[in-house]
């Protein structure tokens, strides 16, 4: 029975879908078709494409857009040809990529093209959203931040890089179990130190280059409902990208004006827009915490607002003990001996789980104040959120008691 479970997970499924899919949208006497075709590999001397779905058993295939472009009122949508990681070159498969894997890929580069390209930046993923982001001085810097930010997640993660693998960043990401490394490029040598992973599909996409141009466009976003029915809406645009876009924290309540005392120091608003552009590819309700251009805490598709905040925050607290145990003793926190753990537990409470000085970022308005609470009873110093709360007027007055700041973005961040 166990190796029949194991065997599950080895399966590659036949592949049923036809080599090319039409979408199109007809509007009385004018139509705009959509042309896909269908992604294969060549893997083993055949030409496979997806491994299975989401789940062994399930046939799926990935399809990129070749022919057609649509405009939606002001709108055009991303031309065909201009492919990311439906155009990904498999330079060592393993286990060849299933939906997951593509998709975890997707999404971590829906955060890094909002990142500036300049700096390295590194964004691990687990089943669809970031156990840990970073942006570093080198590339093995933002990795190894982004992997240590919550280091048990990160386990059997996808791991997407902005720049070119270099031999320390794959010599550290060699150390730990991957799934899926994705890069621009990898230098020479680099695909060797990678490959001790027998079962890491390592994944390069030339077009990241231009990742950035991706930035400020847009593409339909397509949603199949049980019955068979589909949702077509235009995918998410962060407006907020620099200080001056802003909104102040400030509203009138009853005749009375409220708002928030403390602008933000150049060092939060540094956070505060990295956090924003993570919470793009954020699970809703999401609520993460940042600090020093890393992911502190990051708790993700719950229900309600303030239960993940207390889950980002409780989050932290165990990456922190989990990272001073693995940099300090090379083992997990649950493997010390109790006195060892007793010093962590100690130095871990005293920081905070690393909250103090942290801006704390949500993906919609606080409804109540034990929301942003959690937060500042932390020591975090500051908040980026999008503001329109019947009781914004409490959040601002919660804020000004913890002498810290906090700006409104005026956009919901919601991704499902």
């Amino acid at each position: 029975m166990a190796d029949d479970l194991k065997k599950a997970y080895r399966t590659i499924m036949g592949d049923s879908f036809p080599s090319r899919m039409e979408i199109s949208f007809v509007e009385e006497d004018r139509r705009t078709t959509l042309v896909y075709e269908k992604v294969t590999w060549e893997i083993e001397g055949e030409r496979r494409g997806l491994r299975y779905g989401e789940n062994p058993g399930q046939e799926a295939a990935l399809y990129r857009l070749i022919n057609g472009n649509l405009t939606l009122g002001n709108v055009t949508t991303i031309a065909p040809g201009r492919h990311l990681v439906s155009d990904a070159e498999l330079l060592q498969f393993g286990k060849h990529p299933g939906k997951i894997n593509l998709t975890d890929a997707d999404n971590a580069l829906n955060i890094l093209r909002f990142l500036p390209a300049e700096r390295p930046a590194a964004a691990v993923m687990k089943h669809n959203n970031p156990s840990g982001v970073a942006l570093g001085a080198t590339l093995e810097e933002a990795y190894t931040k982004a992997d240590l930010a919550d280091h048990i997640a990160a386990f059997g993660g996808c791991i997407a890089l902005n720049q070119p693998v270099d031999r320390a960043t794959a010599e550290a990401i060699a150390e730990q179990y991957a799934e899926v490394v994705v890069a621009p490029e990898f230098e020479e040598n680099t695909v060797g130190i990678l490959s001790a992973r027998k079962n890491l599909r390592i994944m390069r996409i030339s077009a990241m280059e231009r990742l950035q141009t991706y930035s400020t466009e847009r593409f339909v976003d397509f949603k199949s409902l049980i019955d068979g029915s589909v949702i077509a809406q235009l995918s998410f645009l962060p407006q907020t990208r620099s200080a001056e876009d802003f909104l102040p924290a400030e509203v009138t309540y009853k005749g009375a004006t409220y708002r928030v005392n403390r602008p933000p120091t150049p060092e939060e608003i540094e956070d505060m827009l990295f956090g924003w552009m993570v919470e793009a590819g954020v699970s809703s309700n999401s609520v993460l915490y940042v600090k020093d251009r890393v992911t502190v805490g990051i708790g993700a598709g719950e229900q309600d607002r303030v239960g993940v905040a207390v889950i980002a925050r409780d989050k932290a607290y165990r990456n922190m003990g989990e990272r001073l145990a693995y940099t300090r003793h090379g083992t997990s926190y649950r493997f010390l001996d109790p006195e060892v753990k007793a010093a962590i537990d100690a130095e871990v409470a005293t920081a905070h789980g690393g909250l103090k000085g942290a801006v704390m970022v949500s993906d919609a308005f606080f409804p109540f104040r034990d929301g942003v609470d959690v937060g500042l009873q932390e020591g975090v110093t500051a908040v980026i959120q999008p503001g329109g709360s019947l009781r914004d007027h409490e959040v601002i007055e919660a804020v000004n008691e913890a002498g810290a700041a906090m700006v409104f973005t005026g956009q919901r961040s919601f991704k499902h």
